[in-house]
């Protein structure tokens, strides 16, 4: 994530926002609607996070009610649009680098290719996930160095943001490292 401008607070914020068992892909931040926030791709879901002093807002947009998705950038910064169940949303401002690998994700997804690791991906089997306050659980196990270098480089993100304590970090990076 290279862009955390406006989205410090989120990232704090983020744990109490995800579903049980529900793995963060990608980050970045980006505005929408009438502020700046947060941008994250889940195993399950795309959703945006403004915490702000006077008010809190977080929209979700499931996977499987993502129809389209678009991107388009400038200089340094870009756009994403969602189409999803009749809706179209843009958020701007997006890092050009994490604003196109988050809808590259989204679109293999779309398609039904396999993208960058993650947890499997779709509509969540069950009732509706519980909400909770652990950090979540990784992808499943690989050997590729490169995918786990990226986990840790994720890792290492949320640990810096405050998300995961440096003992649970310490123990999931161990766990990343046994896999290479």
């Amino acid at each position: 994530m290279a862009n955390t401008v406006g989205a410090k607070r989120e990232i704090r914020k983020l744990v109490e926002h995800l579903w049980e068992h529900e793995t963060v892909d990608r980050m970045t931040a980006g505005f929408y609607g009438n502020g700046t926030g947060l941008i994250v791709l889940t195993d399950r879901r795309m959703f945006f996070l403004k915490d702000g002093w006077m008010s809190q807002k977080s929209e979700d947009f499931p996977l499987e009610r993502i129809s389209s998705i678009q991107w388009s950038s400038g200089v340094l910064l870009g756009t994403i649009t969602v189409f999803a169940s009749g809706n179209k949303a843009e958020i701007k401002n997006v890092n050009k680098v994490d604003g196109k690998e988050i809808v590259d994700l989204i679109r293999a997804r779309l398609s039904g290719q396999a993208g960058p690791p993650q947890a499997g991906y779709g509509p969540p089997s069950g009732p509706p996930p519980a909400r909770h306050r652990q950090p979540p659980p990784g992808p499943p196990p690989t050997s590729d160095p490169d995918v786990v270098f990226h986990q840790l480089r994720q890792l290492g993100e949320l640990r810096d943001a405050g998300v995961v304590t440096p003992t649970e970090f310490e123990a999931k990076k161990a766990e990343l490292l046994s896999r290479i």
